[in-house]
């Protein structure tokens, strides 16, 4: 005993040993497991582990999208369609069996499509109330479970609606976030890409159609990608991203200027923690509270985005600025219609960041975080709001509060449930929306010989959060559409009906403004 203390060994190499050790005995549990139960399989990630196991009664960690088709697309064109692209991901053959340690993808021998795509009628409405009766179904379908002895997606075809068809699909999050599954779907449409080979062109853009690139400065590009592929390997969480950032084989050497390098990282990271932990309380609106077991589903018909870019490049605004301000103009509108005093309030709405690399879209599981950004829904001005929005998301460009989100999800999917619940509603709690901002393309694309005329999607709300906001750009228009919980906020089609009003009112003011002073 005395001569190994005399040894001293170094820190590291105790670490390294007792990494080791518990990779070990990590990997012994898991082949226990598999050998308990009679199987072989793909151990599921953390992350992904993580949102297997945040389904709630308010809330199913579902994504949620709609295609509108015309002309109309049969089942069987439609199943041919998914044999030959869809079901190419694996992922989509296989199930989920949960143990005490975590969770296994396994292959699902009996894989039978037809319980995957469900042919569904709408019932009969008057005139013009069938967008209506389309939400309902949507509604209902966010809050029906998928079976979890099958694989963990369904689409609902439903064959005749307006001169055409609509694709209903429902996705559960630990098979994929929202960026993967753009890379999916993108390879189902007519004279879309091989599965799974797409390779992601990255161009330089401005505003919406420019996402990649305002979600690449989020972050620095360097320090995402270390820490998705430190994350990918271990699951062990941001802390060890920071440890790889020391390691030379990645190009940090030890010289004075990475030595200060390193300690401003550190010292962003520790600011960034701290305000992620301490986040203020969001106003107390009726839009938070304790949530049902009912969604509502609305959404509006697109703007068209040559009006919006003309608005951002008068104000010297990003297409996103507006269309955030946009948001936080409706939502405030609503309230006050209710009768609420908005002055001053402003609310929180949790934005994914994508931290995967962009030409790796195409792979499945769960790589992003999560940034809080602030809507000032209690600025009427239109023009003072979309320059506070501005503001603030300036100030989100150079934050690490989406790598330390995505450490946190890491750490929860280590915990057994009612663990992770503390840790998630960390959250929910301080948190009113949950907002996605996708550009699509410009062009609208074709399935199985029809034209995709809209696409929507909305990502899962969690805990009790109760309001879900999207923000799609797809074939020359601007979508806006909202998933909420029917005890907070009954009637979103008020929200959405606010949205084109709301854009109005900006164009008006920007074009009275004196521009020649």
């Amino acid at each position: 005993m005395v001569t190994r203390i005399s040894k001293s060994p170094s820190a590291k190499s105790v670490k390294d040993t007792a990494q080791k050790a518990a990779q070990k005995v990590q990997k012994d549990l898991r082949r226990a497991v598999a050998g308990t139960l009679g199987m072989s399989g793909e151990r599921m990630s953390k992350v992904d582990t993580a949102w297997l196991r945040m389904d709630s009664a308010s809330n199913l960690m579902m994504i949620v999208g709609v295609w509108t088709l015309k002309p109309q697309v049969s089942y069987d064109a439609l199943s041919e369609r998914v044999e030959g692209t869809l079901l190419k991901f694996r992922r989509f053959k296989q199930r989920v069996v949960e143990d005490s340690a975590g969770a296994t993808w396994v292959d699902d021998k009996s894989f039978d499509i037809s319980k995957h795509i469900v042919v569904e009628k709408l019932p009969k409405v008057a005139k013009g109330q069938e967008q209506a009766a389309l939400q309902d179904r949507v509604a209902e379908l966010a809050m029906q479970s998928l079976d979890p002895r099958r694989p963990l997606w369904q689409l609902h075809l439903i064959e005749d609606y307006d001169g055409g068809s609509v694709l209903i699909v429902r996705i559960h999050h630990c098979i994929a976030d929202g960026i993967a599954l753009i890379a999916v779907s993108m390879s189902m449409v007519d004279g879309g890409p091989k599965p799974p080979e797409r390779k992601a062109k990255v161009e330089k853009r401005g505003g919406l159609e420019g996402a990649e690139d305002w979600i690449a400065g989020t972050l620095i590009k360097s320090l995402t990608q270390l820490a998705v592929k430190t994350l990918g390997k271990t699951g062990d969480g941001f802390g060890n991203s920071l440890e790889m950032l020391a390691d030379p084989k990645q190009g940090m050497s030890n010289t004075a200027n990475n030595t200060v390098h390193m300690a401003k990282i550190a010292y962003q990271l520790a600011s960034d923690a701290a305000a992620l932990v301490l986040m203020p309380d969001d106003s107390p609106t009726r839009l938070k509270g304790t949530p049902g077991t009912t969604k509502k589903v609305a959404w509006c018909q697109p703007i068209p985005l040559d009006e919006v870019k003309a608005v951002g490049k008068a104000l010297n605004c990003s297409l996103n600025d507006v269309l955030l301000s946009c948001v936080a103009g409706a939502i405030g509108e609503y309230l006050r219609a209710l009768g609420d005093n908005t002055k001053g309030q402003e609310i929180r709405a949790m934005v994914p960041v994508n931290l995967r690399p962009l030409d790796q879209a195409h792979k499945l599981g769960n790589n992003f975080g999560l940034a809080p950004l602030v809507l000032p829904i209690g600025v009427e001005n239109p023009i003072e709001r979309v320059y506070e929005v501005r503001r603030r998301m300036g100030a989100l460009k150079g934050s690490m509060q989406p790598l330390l989100a995505f450490g946190m999800l890491a750490v929860a999917g280590t915990l057994v449930k009612p663990a992770q619940e503390a840790l998630l509603n960390l959250f929910s709690k301080k948190t009113t929306a949950v907002m996605t901002n996708v550009p699509g393309p410009k062009e609208k694309l074709k399935f199985c010989g029809s034209t995709l005329e809209q696409s929507l999607f909305w990502v899962p709300q969690s805990g009790s959060v109760g309001l879900g906001v999207s923000i799609l750009s797809y074939g020359g228009g601007v979508q806006f559409g909202i998933i909420s919980d029917a005890t907070l906020c009954p009637d979103p089609q008020k929200i959405i009906d606010e949205f084109e009003p709301e854009f109005a009112k900006l164009s008006i003011v920007t074009l009275m403004l004196p521009w020649g002073e």
